[in-house]
């Protein structure tokens, strides 16, 4: 009973920590009916790294980070100026609830300060959280795509929009705002991020077809509106602060400048290439409008010129059965249960995955039924990697817990062999044996499990 109390307030608080800002975004939106043509509010976000000029030799190493190492003309004032924001409406939000009675935040009465929380809930943390799926996947994965265009917005490729995302999410989020509620989520720290990203690019997409289409959605500007402010609330609210203040307080660029070298035909000389790239507003007063743009709608520059070959085809989410035997001193029977999946397939040689899975077992000796659970970070490598077949081996680190009692629970190490069949470029099946091992109680376990495995995008 006291679980489910827990649960409970858990679950309204983060309903309580995420609704103002969601209301903030959408009184911002609300507020604005026309816009001044110089300013960040008719701008659907900045230039996107497809458009840039990169040599083919940068993807020698593609998942090199260059989010703190701009040199492809990404915009990073834009999104120094959009982290700031964030940061800002964050702990204003903080600020306020600190300041309302328990009734409304349910967060619980006690002497220590509110520093002193997060100070203990940091120490404590992480935990597998007990949240609702639309909290942990939709709830999540949505602020981590706001997180994710952020840095897409400005000018920057998918990975480095993951990491800013994974960075946020986790030192921002996990470890800053909601830490002075409750402890840090093992798997929000991964969902956020990597359902994000997915999420992201999609809503990044989405609001360029609407900018693209006038400003309306199914020919409603109305439809338009609400769509811009759920598709990204952090950008919405940039537009309209610097519509009501008049002037470009949140940075927004809307053109850059590339530079590269280019080896010219003959002998060894080269010649230096200066670019430049802008978008901007066409239109006769008889042309779709904007939004209180009479006459004039947005058209964006933007022309693919390769494929990054880092994106969200990386992504992987299994399903799983699985075959649970545990330990004979656990005192517990063997039995059939569940798994899912959630990781990057960074090649066809390596993937790294978080896996939970869980069964109702029973205890031998007393018939009772017991939640068996266990969830861990897992790396693979692969051999035969040109076949479709792929045998590959496992490792990684984790945890084993009863009952859904944090007491109970028990670090583990785990390895194992599995084989890999690719399907089709979005779907493979996968079975895998794992031994795991407790050096805490000396304790061993196994687990087969057969999965079925979905590859977002393009797939492999």
């Amino acid at each position: 009973m006291a679980v489910k109390q827990l649960n409970k307030r858990k679950k309204s608080l983060k309903t309580t920590l995420y609704l103002p800002l969601i209301a903030l975004a959408y009184s911002a939106s609300a507020e604005s009916n026309t816009s001044p043509q110089d300013i960040y509010h008719i701008t659907p976000g900045n230039s996107l790294w497809e458009e840039k000029s990169v040599e083919p030799r940068f993807y020698d190493a593609p998942y090199r980070v260059s989010l703190f190492n701009a040199q492809h003309g990404e915009d990073a004032a834009r999104l120094l100026s959009q982290t700031k924001s964030i940061f800002g409406y964050g702990f204003a939000v903080i600020g306020v609830l600190a300041l309302m009675p328990t009734s409304v935040t349910n967060w619980e009465s006690s002497p220590d300060s509110l520093g002193s929380k997060w100070v203990n809930n940091v120490q404590d943390g992480p935990v597998w959280d007990r949240d609702d799926l639309y909290i942990n996947v939709i709830g999540h994965g949505y602020f981590g795509g706001v997180y994710y265009q952020a840095a897409r917005k400005s000018g920057y490729r998918q990975w480095d929009a993951f990491i800013y995302s994974s960075l946020m999410s986790t030192f921002y989020w996990e470890y800053g705002i909601e830490a002075f509620a409750e402890m840090p989520s093992i798997q929000d720290i991964v969902i956020t991020p990597v359902i994000g990203w997915a999420y992201g690019e999609w809503a990044l997409q989405s609001e360029r077809d609407i900018w693209l289409n006038g400003g309306a959605l199914w020919d409603s500007e109305v439809l338009g509106n609400t769509a811009l402010f759920l598709l990204d609330p952090v950008d919405c609210i940039g537009r309209n602060i610097n519509y009501v203040l008049g002037k470009d307080v949140i940075k927004a660029g809307t053109g850059y400048f590339t530079f590269q070298q280019s080896k010219l035909p003959y002998g060894d000389s080269v010649e230096n290439q200066i670019g430049f790239t802008i978008s901007y507003l066409y239109g006769s007063d008889d042309s779709p409008a904007l939004p209180g743009i009479s006459g004039k709608k947005y058209l964006s520059s933007y022309r693919s010129k390769r494929a990054d070959p880092v994106d969200t085809r990386i992504i992987g989410f299994g399903v799983a059965a699985v075959y649970v035997n545990p330990d004979d001193a656990w005192g517990i029977t063997d039995g059939y249960g569940y798994q899912w999946s959630l990781g990057l397939y960074f090649s066809k040689r390596f993937s790294s995955r978080l896996n939970y899975s869980w069964a109702d077992l029973k205890y031998k000796y007393s018939n009772q039924d017991v939640r068996y659970e266990n969830y861990g970070l897992d790396m693979q490598y692969y051999i035969n990697t040109k076949s479709d077949f792929r045998p590959f081996f496992t490792a990684g680190v984790g945890e084993i817990m009863f009952d859904e009692s944090v007491r109970q629970k028990n670090f583990q190490l785990n390895a194992g062999l599995g084989l890999h069949y690719k399907v089709h470029n979005n779907w493979a099946v996968q079975s895998a044996w794992r031994h795991y091992y407790s050096r805490k109680t000396k304790r061993n376990s196994h687990q087969l499990s057969l999965s079925l495995i979905y590859r977002f995008a393009k797939g492999e």
